[in-house]
């Protein structure tokens, strides 16, 4: 949108069905880069998904990949705060629509980015066939409306969770969404903040999986 070139990986669907699968676009939580799905976009691609990994200008590194988007950003002397990663999304979705023409799109976010992903689905209502959200709040405001505000103009199917102990933090945003088609989950166990539930690593992931799959075939 500012001129910015951004930094994502492609993850090309395994499957025979490849020209015609579906698009999630994986957008990172705070201080982090694209590495945040090293591990959850390949298994993505095995349900049937391609995906689009980008580096958000708001961020740094994880899983030792460095946000490139962010160090061009900073070299450029531009704003890195939350709202302005709001046109890294953006023009993601532009790019993925120029590209993959008659795809279903579903965005995803992690911390922050899953709040900027409720105002990316307000304003694009036409284009987005899901939201998966993990872990939203309201973070900031942008144009003096909350995310909640954003949310109620959501028209798609929105998925929400978190760690156990953040659900006050996204349950206004989540009444706010109008669609039926709405599901939240909470674990068992405390779990964790963000994209980072989904990992290998991290005690309760299967319980997170099964309920993102769930949600990911009711779109279909």
């Amino acid at each position: 949108m500012d001129g910015i070139e951004i930094t994502a990986d492609l993850y090309a669907n395994v499957k025979s069905n490849k020209n015609v699968s579906p698009i999630i676009l994986l957008f990172h939580q705070a201080g982090y880069s694209r590495g945040e799905y090293r591990e959850i976009a390949p298994r993505l691609n095995k349900l049937g998904f391609t995906c689009i990994a980008i580096d958000q200008r708001s961020g740094n590194k994880v899983n030792g990949i460095i946000n490139s988007t962010h160090l061009k950003a900073k070299a450029n002397g531009l704003p890195t705060k939350y709202p302005d990663a709001l046109q890294d999304l953006q023009s993601t979705l532009n790019y993925t629509i120029a590209n993959y023409p008659n795809r279903k799109i579903i965005i995803w976010g992690s911390s922050y980015s899953s709040s900027l992903v409720f105002i990316l689905a307000n304003q694009n209502p036409e284009l987005i066939s899901g939201v998966l959200s993990f872990s939203p709040g309201e973070y900031f405001e942008l144009d003096g409306k909350t995310i909640a505000s954003y949310a109620k103009g959501v028209i798609c199917p929105v998925f929400i969770t978190s760690a156990k102990n953040e659900h006050g933090s996204w349950e206004e945003i989540y009444t706010a969404v109008p669609n039926p088609n709405k599901h939240s989950f909470l674990p068992e166990s405390k779990g964790f903040h963000g994209s980072k539930a989904l990992w290998i690593e991290k005690p309760g992931n299967k319980e997170y999986w099964e309920a993102v799959i769930t949600f990911l075939t009711s779109l279909n």
